[in-house]
């Protein structure tokens, strides 16, 4: 297995959403649900949420920051973030940035492999766009590319946003000596 980066094409996708949704999807039943917010993440906490969330979708611009650089904007006071716990484990996260003029922006969202395809998704996402409205923005926005999970996009317009833009990028990928210095070190 070779351990190189490799820069990769991707369509960025960006939505917003002008005013809260009338309803929220409900909790699912009969799982064993908590979304509690992280007051002062710890930094190799994060990482490891945006490893585990994020590594088969590319999430590499965080774990690439530096410790300062990553505490800088992780612990605002005004940084709003949600961890999901399943069955007791850690299971996804969403971040929110509601520090823009009149926005509030869904960072990152999303789950880990051993919650998917049990119904939490439509749930999740509600509860991220339901902590965004809450710090009161003009509009809340996300942006989602086309190396994320292919049902991201649909469920985002499914839940009332509406794309907005595009624009052409390319992301270089971590090697997993890189993503082991990240997300390991001390």
């Amino acid at each position: 297995m070779a351990d190189e980066t490799q820069s990769i094409p991707v369509t960025v996708t960006f939505l917003e959403m002008g005013a809260p949704p009338v309803y929220y999807p409900s909790l699912p039943m009969n799982k064993q649900i908590a979304l509690l917010k992280a007051r002062a993440v710890p930094l190799h906490f994060y990482r490891y949420l945006m490893d585990r969330v994020g590594r088969k979708w590319q999430w590499v611009n965080a774990l690439r920051l530096d410790d300062e650089e990553l505490s800088a904007g992780l612990h605002r006071e005004d940084r709003d973030v949600r961890i999901l716990y399943l069955d007791g484990v850690p299971a996804g996260f969403f971040d929110i940035k509601p520090h823009l003029p009149g926005e509030a922006e869904l960072a990152y969202f999303g789950m880990m492999e051993h919650a998917m395809g049990q119904g939490l998704g439509r749930w999740f996402l509600g509860a991220a766009i339901e902590a965004a409205w809450s710090h009161k923005p003009e509009r809340v926005t996300v942006q989602t590319c086309t190396m994320d999970h292919p049902a991201a996009l649909p469920l985002y317009q499914k839940l009332g946003f509406s794309p907005v833009g595009q624009k052409q990028e390319m992301v270089r990928t971590m090697s997993f000596a890189e993503r082991s210095a990240s997300v390991m070190r001390p």
